[in-house]
């Protein structure tokens, strides 16, 4: 499989893959940014690990207290804490709760983790990988052409223009080959997640 050649060939996130499953954790995921970065990077002859900010870590418990997702956190932390990466963990059954505070607008609550990896800013970046006895098993929505094509398009399922175009300018900034593609050109229907009505008390 193209993908997991690539993704061995970052070898802080192959070890990721190997070490997060003692951490038993339901239907987890290691996805967004660490997995597509390591393809632009290699499509860039850079080292497949560089410019990679954080990890990400997702995974669904109906446990939606905050305590045990920072519990979790830790566990997860702890368990690479020699490969000096950024890790961020996300119980993606509670992030509606503090969605609106970050964001400025209420979210519907996801029922999987596969349904919040569908949500995921763009089609390159909505992929969640993970072993499953000697494969690597994907969760990728809207396939994996845009990831190696390095076309950056739109999911507007849930997020805003700004949010996109923020990111977007950042990783261009740093993967200069990458096709961006307008708000318009991209994939879903906007509003279809997001509630839009005010966030208050």
């Amino acid at each position: 499989m193209r993908l997991a050649e690539s993704l061995r060939a970052n070898e802080v996130l192959w070890e990721c893959l190997y070490r997060f499953p003692a951490l038993n954790l339901p239907a987890w995921y290691l996805g967004a940014g660490c997995v597509a970065q390591t393809i632009w990077n290699l499509a860039h002859d850079k080292v497949p690990g560089a410019d990679i900010l954080d990890y990400d870590l997702v995974y669904y418990d109906r446990d939606l207290s905050e305590a045990r997702e920072l519990d979790v956190s830790q566990a997860a932390r702890a368990l690479v804490a020699d490969l000096a990466i950024e890790l961020d963990v996300t119980n993606e059954a509670r992030v509606h709760l503090w969605y609106p505070q970050r964001f400025g607008y209420r979210i519907q609550p996801y029922q999987s983790t596969e349904d919040a990896i569908s949500t995921w800013p763009t089609t390159a970046t909505a992929i969640g990988v993970r072993p499953s006895g000697r494969q690597l098993e994907v969760w990728a929505p809207f396939g994996t052409d845009d990831l190696f094509n390095l076309v950056v398009r739109p999911n507007r399922i849930q997020i805003t223009p700004a949010i996109c175009e923020a990111k977007v300018a950042r990783w261009a900034a740093r993967w200069p080959s990458l096709v961006t593609l307008g708000w318009e050109e991209g994939v879903g229907h906007p509003g279809l997640r997001r509630l839009d009505v005010p966030v208050g008390p």
